[in-house]
């Protein structure tokens, strides 16, 4: 039987070379990087060296780069940081990010903020109309991820940013499931935050960043020993956060080769999914090249993941971090796509790793998978 790892959105294998890289820093090297011996030392280049390379690899100075221990604690930080040291007016998200991005705005809301969500159309594209519609209140931060993590749309940051400049408003991008498979440019975009992470491209877990520009004020969620210039403070993780640098430059290398590669798997997987007759959803909007996101009519998408992972394929039902939520994907119901269609919706996301081999096999297991759901439907109706 096949064992086929399409899941590559929710995380991805730690690279070897990655690893390699990490182990001494697991084993010999064990110095504190706030101790001045040459343990310390070592350590404290160590955590320098990868913040140059994460920097590197988003467009941004390596001053810029703040440390975290995920996606999910920088975007908190993000959030609550900045618009702590604001006064309180208006936070707008776009009505599909991810929840380490809409609960802390919800979060707010209890301390006396105003929080709407911008509308997207439906190919998950953002609604600048109803963006500077929104606008008109006061508001002091916007937050739209770059890449969706279900459907792959790429959002227009610069625009976003452009509009948002109008009345002086900051911007922050959650870029976690864009980085490694397009390019990002934290000075290009103009964005004033953007949240980066490790386990996305072939990094380690628990090493996340937050790019910030240096004129942002922004109070710390952990206060302790002063680490990460006093506004995250805690132990560094270095093993973790070496592994993340180095991910970073072999991300760097490798973005070409991943998008032709990815995007030749997704258009032979769609053009077999057409063929089921799927619903496949964002298809017409600019999206990752290894992303896609679709659904059967009347087949339940959890249904069909676990019955495609007895044929040996990974897949996703929306969004692996809210995966223990029977609800239906809100990405896809701010589509405007209906709940009972977006209850089956699955996502399938390529690596370099995945072949068109293997994507041929999947569309075969898919066909059984289908055909044995809708004969048990046949006969419990």
């Amino acid at each position: 039987m096949a064992n086929v790892y399409f899941d590559h959105n929710s995380t991805t294998a730690l690279k070897p070379q990655v690893l390699e890289t990490m182990m001494p820093y697991m084993t010999n090297q064990h110095g504190n990087p706030a101790s001045q011996h040459s343990y310390g030392r070592n350590a404290h280049e160590a955590i320098e060296q990868a913040r140059r390379q994460v920097a590197q690899a988003v467009g941004a100075q390596a001053n810029q780069i703040i440390f975290t221990a995920s996606g999910t604690e920088a975007n908190n930080f993000a959030i609550t940081g900045i618009a702590s040291n604001l006064d309180q007016a208006q936070l707008l998200t776009s009505s599909i990010e991810h929840p380490c991005v809409s609960n802390p705005v919800k979060a707010m809301q209890y301390r006396g903020w105003q929080a709407n969500r911008i509308k997207v159309n439906d190919n998950c594209e953002l609604d600048m109309q109803d963006l500077q519609t929104q606008l008109a209140v006061p508001t002091n931060l916007v937050s739209v991820m770059l890449a969706n993590n279900e459907t792959g749309a790429i959002q227009d940051i610069e625009k976003v940013v452009e509009l948002a400049a109008t009345k002086k408003v900051l911007v922050h991008t959650d870029a976690v499931q864009a980085l490694g498979k397009i390019k990002v440019d934290f000075t290009a975009l103009g964005v004033h935050a953007m949240t980066v992470s490790s386990h996305k491209i072939g990094g380690p877990l628990g090493a996340g960043a937050l790019v910030l520009n240096k004129r942002v004020d922004i109070q710390p969620l952990l206060y302790g020993g002063g680490q990460e210039k006093g506004l995250r403070s805690g132990t560094e993780n270095i093993a973790a956060i070496v592994g993340f640098g180095a991910a970073c430059e072999l991300a760097s290398q490798s973005l070409s080769d991943f998008g032709v590669h990815t995007e030749m798997l997704r258009n032979q997987l769609e053009a077999g999914l057409a063929s089921l007759n799927a619903v496949i959803f964002g298809q017409q909007a600019k999206r990752l090249p290894n992303t896609s996101f679709f659904a059967f009519n009347n087949i339940d998408g959890e249904t069909l993941v676990t019955a495609l992972d007895k044929l040996g394929f990974a897949v996703a039902s929306g969004s692996a971090c809210s995966s223990a939520s029977s609800e239906p994907s809100h990405v896809l119901l701010a589509m405007g796509v209906d709940a009972d269609t977006a209850r089956g919706a699955i996502r399938v996301s390529f690596n370099v790793d995945n072949t068109a081999v293997q994507v041929s096999e999947f569309l075969i297991a898919l066909k059984r998978a289908l055909q044995e759901l809708r004969q048990m439907t046949a006969v419990a109706a």
